[in-house]
């Protein structure tokens, strides 16, 4: 389009003219700023450009990360990684040339951008979130992304996003809950990892994750103040117990103390809790992560030390009976991937006992077929939403309304492998998906999304709604 027929479609020159008049009449004592910020108001936003790079993730791990351009400013996202990805979530595009970052580099996927997705989108409407994603989709030709690549895809959508927001000049979690085609805004209880185990640490410990939930917090303030005393009162009880080598940090932020089993990991947390005096307000999560040690029909508790001669073997049976202990022993509220990802019938099983939330991890990948074999076998009740495995805002919308009408419940979930994007911050609430799981109150990349909250409760002031008791709505 050349710059005469963009000054005619959109009648710019006299919107210049109106601009200059008001500006006359308003008597503005800064005439150009007053007809820029006039002119923003009157001319629709268009994408202009899209210039996307190769930064690090909190691993040091490449990623994606996309300045998406219109006339109302420049609007930024970047995509975080997983430590493993799943048969059946959207294919993140790495460039496997060993000889730079270990084969991990992403620099197809920002040339995707830059050449291909930039050139089909310059000139859409960023409020038109899903005939973008849609426009992807169809560049990509492909059902789990793999020509342009999820991570390329995901950072144009959620920059588009961001921009959409900027252009109806709303907070973006309201520009989601528009788009969503709901109202109700909620700020989600915190599932804060306080323990970090398996793949994610270099620990014996075999789950992967310990996590403390402030359900009978006040507000979402309250929460993170909660969450980051017990945080530090457990630390004072690693070091009392394993010295200060007990207090490294897993990806995530978790402590890693050398712990193998689950009882040790679990009363560890509780004596934290009750050194805080908010025992009635906090309650335990853990994330097993089962596919990661599942051999066969067996799950090898002790696959962190291959050389142990005594190695615990169990069956899913024998896995069901140590949930049901755990949670009478500890205030388990939740647990996520008991089984291995393809131990329909186990996890089926558990789940009918209704002895605690169970949320859906690598057994859903966030992809919609698997979500809705779970819903008709009553597999979990809950889904763990990672936007990056299913790779587009309007997707990620569309499998949590499946979840929602299911009567299960949403947790909204990082990576293990993030940047300082707060996108998901805004996502839970805008999707009052009443929960979310962002990593320990520690470490920038992990904050990004919990001081959002905070500034995102701040706004909506008296108007602002925590879960909290009421995280499981259904």
């Amino acid at each position: 389009m050349s710059v005469q027929e963009y000054l005619d479609k959109y009648m710019l020159s006299r919107k210049i003219e109106d601009a200059v008049n008001a500006a006359v009449r308003a008597k503005t004592p800064d005439p150009v700023l007053f007809i820029s910020n006039h002119m923003k108001k009157a001319v629709p936003s268009v994408i202009t450009k899209i210039k996307a790079r190769q930064i690090l993730d909190s691993r040091g791990i490449p990623t994606v990360e996309v300045d998406l351009y219109t006339n109302k400013g420049v609007f930024r996202a970047s995509v975080p990684s997983g430590a493993a990805s799943g048969m059946y979530e959207a294919i993140e595009l790495r460039d496997r040339d060993k000889g730079r970052y270990l084969g991990n580099g992403v620099t197809g996927a920002v040339k995707n951008i830059n050449e291909k997705i930039s050139e089909a989108l310059i000139g859409m409407d960023p409020t038109f979130q899903s005939q973008i994603d849609q426009a992807m989709i169809d560049l990509d030709k492909t059902d789990n992304k793999g020509e342009l690549g999820a991570n390329a895809i995901l950072a144009v959508s959620i920059a588009a996003c961001k921009a959409g927001a900027a252009e109806k000049e709303v907070p973006l979690y309201k520009h989601i809950a528009d788009l969503s085609g709901k109202s109700d805004l909620v700020l989600p209880v915190p599932a804060f990892t306080v323990l970090s185990g398996g793949k994610h640490a270099g620990n014996n410990l075999a789950i992967q994750e310990v996590m403390i939930l402030p359900v009978g917090s006040s507000n979402f303030e309250d929460a993170m103040r909660i969450g980051s005393e017990t945080y530090h009162h457990l630390k004072a009880v690693i070091t009392e117990k394993y010295g200060p080598c007990g207090c490294n940090v897993g990806e995530d932020g978790g402590f890693a103390p050398n712990i193998s089993s689950f009882e040790e990991a679990l009363d560890l947390v509780k004596e934290a809790i009750g050194r805080t005096g908010y025992s009635e307000k906090i309650k335990i999560a853990i994330d097993v992560s089962a596919s990661d040690f599942c051999i066969g029909t067996k799950y090898d508790l002790d696959f962190k030390c291959p050389n142990k001669s005594d190695k615990i073997f169990k069956s899913g049976e024998d896995m069901i009976e140590m949930y049901k202990e755990l949670c009478s022993d500890y205030p388990i509220v939740s647990i996520e991937d008991p089984f291995d990802k393809e131990d329909w019938k186990n996890v089926k099983h558990f789940s009918s006992l209704g002895i605690c939330q169970v949320v859906g991890d690598d057994l859903l990948m966030s992809n919609h077929k698997r979500i809705d074999r779970a819903v008709k076998e009553s597999a979990c009740n809950a889904l763990l939403l990672k936007v990056n495995q299913i790779g587009t805002v309007t997707e990620a919308i569309e499998v949590v309304k499946m979840a929602k009408d299911a009567n299960w419940e949403v947790v909204t979930s990082h990576r293990c492998g993030e940047t300082e994007d707060s996108f998901i911050a805004d996502l839970s609430v805008g999707l009052a998906t009443c929960q979310i799981k962002a990593g320990a109150p520690c470490r920038g990349e992990r904050l990004a999304k919990y001081n959002q909250l905070l500034r995102i409760e701040e706004e909506l002031g008296d108007q602002a709604v925590y879960a909290g008791e009421d995280w499981k709505l259904s």
